[in-house]
């Protein structure tokens, strides 16, 4: 079953996490971690069921190891899920050929499913097992923005690592660590901090937002900001 958010319903969520943290701090004293936070990068588990898009300036294919790296502007799209990127490798399963047949659609909402790129990569295979984004890695879903350095879809392990200064925001709601982790079976994000110290700000007047009310990946309006101080 796909778990999707209202603006609304989202934005409160967001708050509520950050709230938690503020009124019971002990989590974060002794993981340096939040679980549970709406962000875009939840959208790639959302859309499962959907062909993964792929736009860029150039393409390296190289079938033998079945992987394609593109370069420059590169654009990925799953349903209304949005990541862009400097560079992006994917890797295929080599299980697949040219002239293979496709494997059946994933039924919707399936989570287990391995993604499946609109177009064929190298040998012909379209399922992919592996993504490497990198390069001022930023993942849009409505209202919602997750940006990085390096993000790393691992289909095999439906585990999703954003990593590099990784700044959520949701309209004026913001969260920072080191590392996102969005687990694709369940939908359920974990934010890191290698420092034990989680940030977060929520601006009480955010629940209102619009278009254009996000803030710049990585940028936040004045609000209520909480350090939230842990250990290693």
């Amino acid at each position: 079953m796909k778990l999707f958010f209202s603006r609304s319903l989202a934005t409160v969520a967001f708050a509520l996490a950050l709230i938690g943290l503020l009124i019971d701090p002990g989590a974060a004293l002794a993981q340096g971690a939040v679980s549970g936070v709406p962000n875009a990068m939840q959208g790639f588990s959302q859309n499962r069921d959907q062909p993964i898009q792929i736009e860029a300036a150039s393409l390296e294919m190289r079938d033998k190891q079945k992987e394609a790296t593109f370069a420059g502007n590169v654009k990925v799209v799953q349903g209304d899920t949005t990541m862009t990127s400097k560079t992006l490798v994917v890797f295929y399963d080599s299980g697949a050929s040219a002239s293979a047949t496709p494997p059946p659609a994933a039924a919707k909402g399936s989570k287990s499913a391995p993604m499946q790129a609109a177009t064929p990569g190298p040998g012909g295979s379209s399922s992919i097992r592996r993504l490497e984004a990198k390069g001022k890695v930023v993942v849009t879903q409505k209202d919602q923005v997750v940006t990085g350095e390096t993000a790393i879809f691992d289909t095999r392990a439906n585990l999703i690592t954003m990593t590099g200064g990784v700044v959520l925001t949701q309209c004026k709601n913001v969260l920072r660590g080191d590392r996102l982790k969005v687990d694709m079976t369940t939908g359920v994000s974990r934010v890191e901090s290698d420092s034990g110290t989680v940030q977060g700000l929520f601006n009480q007047g955010s629940e209102g937002c619009g278009p254009g009310a996000a803030p710049a990946p990585g940028g936040a309006k004045p609000g209520m900001p909480m350090v939230l101080p842990g250990k290693k």
